[in-house]
């Protein structure tokens, strides 16, 4: 069974007076990946802290703080990593060949499989407070599916979902020959403050590919934005970020935000 772009509902409920959805755009560029990982979980930590202060506030009457959202956008040099329920044998290479691939390899606490961060893909990070906007974990997933999925028509491309696997696919019509995967998820969520993102091939180097088994999945082939426009056409990260970032703002019912002051003193170092 397949599911269809169409078949997702973007209602949200009405914002709350306690409810912030501006969102903090960090805009890294290319970036080490550990550092970037370790600037999500201090922006996670200080949500947390807030909650729990909220929480404890609630017994004296004091008035709630807003919560902050985040959005990381960003590229990683090569960069294999291996989600909680993954397993290791899915990385085809070992330490000698991971160094002579220029590689780098983690074990990290989001959901789901083995997964590629290159140069040429556009990965978001988004930190949320999703009861800042629906507290449903399903909802979150399809939302960045659809902005992924909506920023794709945009390039001519018919992008959807298959039933059972996250992500974003071509040829993924019931009966397709060929679905492609063209754009990964992975999160974690932590009292409705998520953690880790979504990865869209742009034009990296899809030879990288081979050397897992991506997402743990061996039938299906792995494509991207640059592949599928075919020779001639130039795609870029920027453009492609530019064209999602709006996507999906709407379909959060967010509103895009500088980062503060108040963010983590915190800056990962360009790669």
């Amino acid at each position: 069974m397949v599911s269809s772009a169409p078949s997702f509902s973007a209602s949200l409920p009405a914002a709350s007076l306690a409810a912030n959805r501006a969102v903090q755009v960090h805009r890294l560029g290319l970036v080490e990946y550990v550092p970037t990982w370790q600037f999500q979980e201090a922006l996670m930590d200080a949500t947390l802290a807030i909650k729990t202060q909220n929480r404890l506030g609630e017994a004296t009457g004091a008035a709630p703080v807003l919560t902050p959202n985040h959005l990381l956008l960003c590229e990683h040099p090569h960069t294999y990593t291996l989600g909680k329920s993954g397993k290791p044998e899915h990385l085809l290479l070992n330490d000698e060949a991971l160094a002579a691939h220029e590689a780098s390899f983690h074990r990290i606490n989001r959901g789901g499989d083995i997964t590629y961060h290159g140069p040429g893909q556009l990965v978001g990070y988004p930190i949320l407070d999703l009861d800042n906007f629906r507290p449903d974990i399903h909802w979150y997933l399809r939302t960045l599916e659809e902005a992924v999925i909506r920023t794709l028509a945009e390039y001519g491309l018919n992008a959807g979902r298959i039933a059972g696997l996250t992500g974003v696919w071509l040829d993924w019509e019931d009966g397709a020959l060929n679905p492609r995967k063209i754009c990964a998820l992975g999160v974690k969520c932590s009292r409705w403050v998520t953690l880790h993102g979504f990865a869209l091939n742009v034009a990296p180097d899809l030879s990288y590919f081979g050397h897992i088994v991506p997402c743990g999945i061996t039938d299906k082939a792995v494509t991207s934005l640059a592949r599928e426009l075919g020779p001639g056409a130039t795609v870029t990260v920027a453009d492609v970020q530019k064209r999602l970032l709006p996507h999906l703002l709407a379909l959060l019912g967010g509103t895009e935000s500088a980062p503060q002051a108040t963010a983590p003193a915190f800056t990962p170092k360009p790669a």
